[in-house]
């Protein structure tokens, strides 16, 4: 098996890609290797400052690199030695198993739409986003962004794709499907969230019917179903929230020396709670619905991130989950 990583997508790039890289050969069989894409020289610079020295981690030369302030269509068009362009390309030809970056959103999806291509019968494929529960497992919430207006069928589509990769890669037997509406009761919400509703109802998936948004934090379903707009805001809110809550504890627990105490005899368990905040902990947001697999990762991401997402890639990879969803969707379609 061999991970591709955009070495040049991300705001810490190039230096915590290869660091991810480089933490992650520790753990990944001998079987799985490593190949880096982006401008070599700066890559080798820093794959040397690591001092790594083993034969798991290659670098593939890309001149060019799609920035967050160009047209994502636009740049996969006319960029054609970006590190993006090149990397869905050399997913599309089987040279590698998995692409992962943390750069354009835009453009990665566009890359995997318009170099991929869809899976037979998929209308829209989704970007599936980890969402941290305090306590328990983390869900799974799609779509958190690729499309901001659904159908009825795009949104059981999300269901489908999101339960198989719910138990193929993060192991959860028969995952909850949660619909993101108003109201817990059957009937409630617009058009959109009541036909799904029936969609969902119907189908094979173990649908738990309506979820409330004040529920989602608290684990009421495994696989949270909504349209785009609704599950970017979802995100962000949840972002934002989680944020300003450990900003606001930290300002609490250092205004004064009995504070200060009271903290330092509650390190561990408010250490614990920022890893329940902790995006970095769960790797990188799969793109479902597209002719391979690509995994998209915070642009923010950190070497930890980096080094969970390429773990995460690895059952991906080997549970030939994109193959599962073609079955699953294109056969009935």
């Amino acid at each position: 098996m061999k991970i591709l990583l955009d070495g040049m997508g991300g705001d810490h790039a190039p230096e915590v890609i290869v660091e991810g890289a480089v933490a992650a050969t520790k753990e990944l069989e001998k079987d799985v290797k490593i190949a880096i894409i982006g401008q070599e020289e700066i890559i080798a610079k820093e794959l040397k400052k690591t001092g790594y020295t083993g034969d798991a981690i290659e670098i593939i030369h890309a001149d060019e690199v799609i920035t967050n302030h160009e047209s994502p269509v636009k740049a996969i068009r006319t960029k054609k030695e970006s590190t993006i362009v090149k990397g869905i390309n050399l997913l599309k030809e089987g040279e590698v198993d998995v692409f992962i970056s943390a750069g354009s959103t835009g453009a990665v999806l566009a890359g995997g739409l318009l170099i991929l291509g869809r899976i037979k019968g998929v209308d829209r494929p989704a970007l599936a986003t980890i969402y941290p529960v305090i306590g328990k497992e983390p869900a799974l919430l799609l779509d958190a962004g690729a499309n901001a207006e659904c159908k009825p069928k795009h949104l059981l589509e999300f269901g489908i794709m999101g339960s198989l990769y719910m138990e193929k890669v993060l192991g959860r037997t028969d995952p909850r499907v949660g619909l993101v509406n108003n109201g817990a009761e059957e009937g409630k919400g617009n058009a959109l969230t009541k036909e799904t509703y029936g969609l969902l109802k119907e189908s094979n998936l173990n649908f738990v019917g309506n979820v409330e948004a004040r529920d989602i934090p608290t684990g009421a379903a495994d696989v949270i179903v909504t349209d785009g707009f609704t599950g970017n805001v979802i995100i962000k809110l949840s972002e934002g929230l989680g944020l300003t809550i450990l900003r606001e504890i930290k300002r609490k627990f250092t205004a004064g020396g009995v504070a200060k105490l009271g903290a330092a005899l509650l390190k561990g368990k408010l250490y614990e709670l920022k890893q329940d905040f902790d995006y970095t902990e769960y790797g990188g947001a799969p793109i479902l619905g597209v002719r391979g697999a690509i995994l998209k990762m915070h642009g923010s991401s950190d070497f930890y991130a980096v080094k969970q997402t390429i773990l995460k890639a690895v059952p991906y990879v080997k549970e030939n989950v994109v193959e599962k969803i073609a079955g699953s969707i294109g056969e009935d379609n």
